[in-house]
């Protein structure tokens, strides 16, 4: 297949690498340079040292997420029979996306266009179905590729099991079994000291478990029930993030033996101790979700209160935005998704049928995104091409990419042109006949 192994990427896909592929400006389908206007004026200022480099990009980066729409012209082939509840893009390249369903089956797309056509559907390329022999018996809550080789990817199920797949031959490397559901599990995306998954199950025991070893090295107790979403921080390689049905969220330094580091409080210990809420929640409700800023400074939770809290991750403290209803009917872990690269930075949440867009600091709701006919479980962002790939209850796996800045005639196609669309003040009024005097 041609994954295993590669530690870069280069060359890889087919004629659109080279500075595009990394800037974020390029899309699949042609440049985000179309119209010059705004760019023009962003490069003089960062050539004249009027602006940081990166504004350019951060800037192009958003209004690219602020146009996102369904794409017309790329499906995703259709290859579950019942929901999509996990996706997973590989940070490598941004090329295959796994994705599991509660039928108990793993998808592997590859997102290129190598057709060249406008309209295309992205293939997959493998799949471990049903007649399988190591298929997961019930459902995958969630897939995540090994952050630097696109060679491994691990799933995790309903039935009670976390297994590592090599990607060529499609058969586990590895496997763990647990005493209870298992709802979710996470890799560092850049651990280099420790090679730890964390993995939330029906207990409200941690369980960390250890790619080296083949075993689970120890665990972390302090939840009082199960455990539904777990997340390591980019920032730091030991800070581990657990949500639980108890309402609590809580912050690890998995190196520490005697506890958490913190557990978060929505009313930063302000609520009054005579109150009958419990001390120290997060949420009014279970909490089943958990996403890091990418600088990993700010923590985004979601609850079944129909509340999300940004916190500040090195504080513990709830930053107090206010983000309106944030409809979450799950029992289950809830997959949501964060920007990078953007100024500034928006979060995609699962909402119903449809997927709300807010920008993480100030909270404002900027659109929803329809086109689903069930419920949204799962999203991901690609932070290349600025595209967003969203998993429902429909069996559907949805594109959603940025709209093309409309091009700006050049000379050639103006005179392409009919004579009435062409503007008066380019019109040609010389003439060489002799009847004109």
């Amino acid at each position: 297949m041609g994954l295993a192994r590669s530690a870069n990427g280069r060359g890889r896909r087919g004629g659109g690498g080279g500075a595009d592929s990394g800037s974020g400006f390029g899309s699949r389908f042609g440049s985000g340079f179309e119209s010059a206007g705004p760019m023009l004026g962003f490069l003089w200022a960062r050539r004249s040292g009027l602006d940081q480099p990166l504004r350019l990009r951060r800037a192009e980066s958003a209004r690219r997420v602020l146009s996102l729409e369904l794409n017309k012209d790329r499906d995703v082939e259709r290859v579950h029979s019942s929901g999509v509840n996990t996706l997973d893009i590989e940070p490598v390249e941004g090329r295959y996306m796994l994705s599991g369903g509660s039928d108990g089956v793993i998808v592997l797309y590859d997102l290129e266009n190598f057709t060249r056509k406008p309209y295309y559907t992205c293939k997959a390329v493998c799949s471990v179905g049903r007649s399988h022999p190591a298929v997961h018996k019930f459902s995958v809550e969630t897939v995540q590729w090994y952050p630097h080789d696109t060679g491994i990817f691990t799933s995790s199920s309903f039935d009670k099991t976390l297994k590592i797949w090599d990607t060529n031959t499609l058969q586990p490397a590895d496997e763990f079994h647990f005493e209870g559901t298992v709802y979710s599990h996470h890799m560092s995306p850049i651990a280099t000291k420790h090679c730890l998954i964390a993995v939330g199950t029906k207990s409200p025991k941690v369980q960390l478990c250890d790619l080296k070893s083949g075993s689970c090295s120890h665990i972390l107790q302090g939840h009082r029930q199960e455990i539904l979403a777990v997340s390591w921080s980019p920032r730091s390689e030991y800070i581990l993030a657990t949500g639980s049905a108890d309402s609590r969220v809580k912050l690890w330094d998995v190196r520490r033996a005697s506890g958490c580091l913190t557990t978060l409080d929505q009313h930063n210990g302000e609520k009054s101790k005579g109150s009958s809420e419990a001390a120290n929640t997060a949420h009014n409700g279970r909490v089943n979700g958990l996403c890091f800023t990418r600088d990993g400074l700010h923590l985004l939770t979601v609850g079944t209160d129909d509340r999300m809290r940004l916190w500040n991750s090195s504080a513990g403290k709830n930053t107090l935005v206010n983000y309106g209803k944030v409809c979450n009917e799950s029992r289950k872990g809830l997959k949501f998704a964060i920007s990078q690269g953007c100024s500034p930075e928006f979060v995609f949440v699962p909402y119903g049928s449809t997927i709300a867009v807010y920008t993480v600091y100030s909270g404002e709701l900027i659109t929803m995104l329809r086109g689903h006919y069930n419920t949204v479980d799962c999203c991901v962002f690609q932070p290349n091409f600025q595209e967003l790939y969203s998993g429902s209850r429909d069996c559907n796996v949805l594109a959603w990419v940025p709209v093309l800045r409309e091009p700006v005639p050049d000379e050639d196609s103006e005179k392409a042109l009919p004579q009435s669309q062409v503007n008066p003040a380019f019109e040609d009024a010389w003439s060489s006949t002799d009847e004109e005097g």
